[in-house]
């Protein structure tokens, strides 16, 4: 079998067998396959596409080129979530804990992000001496002790995926849907779960813009789960504003815990019971959504979910009375109001403008070697639809540099578009999508 062929007969548009799939992934994961070989692939893919059974066939190959989680000691039926990011989610640090409150194990592998915001191991790491370097025996007993536990991603986790997105990332070929989904759920199978759930973004703060694109990434991606064995279920949801009102590592840490305690915005926290509910039935924890949404609901009025968070903290390590008092968080030093010279209503925000700004404070990486200032970011107070009025303020920005909030507060208001008749608000979730 020669790579040479197996390119030629995808650029005229034939389909390749499970074995051809088999052989390249394996062959280019050890580098018997080079580079400028799997590139002409990647084009000829992104141009002439794949089936399901050929991207089923690519998701499973990338998922056991290298460790697949073994979860099979930890009690219970293992559901995990994925997000396909957007601006001021921070649903992890929320949604774990009120899921493994209701007796759902939640064994999750989370990475660092690069872009806007840090990712959920960033967050996670504002607590103070919080550690998601733990051993898999850990990361399993965490699970059977208390419930849950979140660890970084190992590098031996679907390497075949990481060699790929590296050069789809430099030979503009990330944006094919097969290829995004074959990506996402390759990790999402290699980290053992037995069901998952995903919330797939759309909208201006989304990988995807538009709304059909999303649809058809959800769709993807579910048969995909579903044809490897596990039960996945999709929810589409708006990230044409951003999630809740915080936008920073330790002001979203802070909202998830006003969440936790009842006190957190109205969009987030319905994203957190939808998601949930799902995952409860999935975990044979509720009987319907209905029942799910209820359980849910509980775990945050007897403070059992906010409990879960604090034991979560102090198994790895952390300093688990930061739950509990928010004034031990590291705090920016210049602290603002971003006020509107214009009244009205709230038309709307230009998701990604607001996601640069937090970048622009340091609140996001621009590569992997950049460092995040955990302190920095924004708690808007006017969304969508909300009414304003001129020296009204729009949101509270956190910065440690002068300069750097100057820019970003010009920025930020041009990301505000602001009529004078009334708006119409948008629903948060877009639709749902099952096998």
């Amino acid at each position: 079998m020669r790579m040479y062929d197996l390119i030629m007969k995808k650029r005229n548009g034939n389909s390749l067998s499970n074995e051809e799939i088999s052989f390249m992934i394996k062959q280019y994961t050890t580098g018997a396959i080079p580079d400028y070989q799997m590139s002409a692939m990647m084009m000829a893919i992104y141009f002439r596409g794949m089936n399901e059974r050929e991207t089923l066939s690519l998701t499973m190959e990338m998922a056991q080129s290298g460790d697949v989680l073994n979860l099979s000691g930890i009690h219970g039926i293992k559901v995990d979530k994925h997000s396909t990011g957007g601006v001021g989610d921070k649903t992890t640090l929320a949604l774990a804990p009120m899921v493994a409150a209701a007796g759902v194990p939640i064994a999750k592998m989370s990475g660092r992000g690069l872009g806007h915001t840090g990712g959920t191991i960033d967050k996670l790491e504002s607590f103070t001496g919080f550690s998601t370097a733990i051993s898999e025996e850990q990361f399993c007993d965490n699970v059977n002790r208390i419930g849950i536990s979140i660890m970084g991603q190992t590098a031996d986790l679907a390497p075949a995926d990481k060699k790929l997105y590296a050069l789809r990332d430099v030979t503009a070929t990330v944006d094919n849907r097969s290829l995004i989904a074959s990506s996402i759920m390759s990790k999402k199978l290699a980290a053992g779960a037995d069901a998952i759930v995903l919330d797939v973004k759309t909208g201006s703060g989304a990988f995807m813009k538009k709304e059909e694109d999303s649809f058809a990434l959800a769709r993807e991606m579910v048969r995909i789960g579903t044809g490897a064995g596990r039960e996945t279920i999709a929810i589409v949801s708006d990230m044409d504003q951003p999630l809740g009102n915080a936008i920073g590592n330790i002001l979203e840490v802070q909202e998830a815990i006003d969440t936790l305690q009842g006190k957190g915005p109205e969009d987030f926290t319905q994203l957190c019971l939808t998601l949930g509910s799902y995952m409860l039935v999935a975990g044979k924890k509720a009987h319907d959504r209905e029942e799910a949404k209820n359980i849910l609901a509980e775990t945050i009025r007897n403070k059992s979910a906010l409990n879960k968070l604090a034991q979560l903290v102090e198994a790895q390590g952390g300093d688990s009375k930061m739950v509990f008092d928010p004034t031990r968080f590291v705090r920016a030093k210049i602290v603002e109001e971003i006020v509107t010279s214009a009244s009205g209503y709230v038309q709307q925000i230009d998701c990604e403008e607001i996601g640069m700004c937090s970048l622009i404070l340091g609140g996001g990486r621009e590569t992997k070697e950049s460092s995040i200032d955990l302190s920095v970011g924004l708690v808007l107070h006017k969304k969508v639809g909300d009414a304003v009025k001129e020296g009204e303020s729009l949101a509270t920005i956190y910065a440690n540099d002068l300069e750097k909030l100057e820019v970003a507060r010009q920025r930020f208001l041009k990301a505000y578009t602001i009529c004078e008749t009334p708006v119409e608000k948008k629903p948060l979730i877009k639709g749902i999508v099952i096998a």
